[in-house]
């Protein structure tokens, strides 16, 4: 059983309140546009560390974390990118990998909305997080917790961390 902490579009601004709300988390995995790699190391050293490069993450996040990424977590088939897209809207540069070899858990940020659905066409759930952070034009700040226990995900949690 692994426990996740998941969040994006943080850009520049780390809640100090990701700590606590993370505290029982295995990993926390990110969903791109970190900001800063000052972000990235300081979740990094709280917590083992999963991410993608987000559209304004400069070379020195981008040089850390790849644009998409594939994993096995606990047997769940992963995938992660920035700029995904949502079922059945999801983006061209991603559609075709998804067909092609569809994960069970597909995750995306980028568009500070928070979405969880479930695809039945690809039998994948997408999870987006929304944003973390204070730019954008999201109007309250979300993570996701949520635990994955063998081929299940369960235990869902949207977390408000207050207004943007």
């Amino acid at each position: 059983m692994l426990r996740i902490g998941l969040l994006s579009d943080t850009h520049h601004f780390l809640d100090e309140a990701i700590f606590r709300h993370f505290e029982s988390c295995d990993e926390i995995w990110h969903a791109g546009d970190f900001g800063s790699t000052d972000i990235a190391s300081r979740l990094a050293d709280f917590r083992p560390l999963r991410g993608v490069y987000g559209n304004i993450d400069a070379q020195d996040i981008r040089s850390t974390y790849p644009g998409k990424v594939r994993w096995q977590s606990e047997g769940v088939r992963v995938l992660m990118t920035h700029i995904g897209g949502y079922p059945p809207r999801y983006n061209p540069a991603v559609i075709q990998e998804l067909r092609r070899d569809p994960p069970q858990l597909f995750i995306c940020g980028h568009s500070h909305i928070l979405k969880i659905i479930y695809d039945d066409k690809l039998k994948c759930l997408h999870m987006n997080p929304g944003a973390a952070g204070k730019q954008g034009w999201h109007t309250v700040r979300t993570l996701i917790r949520f635990t994955i226990d063998g081929p299940i995900m369960k235990n869902c949690q949207v977390i408000e961390l207050g207004k943007r």
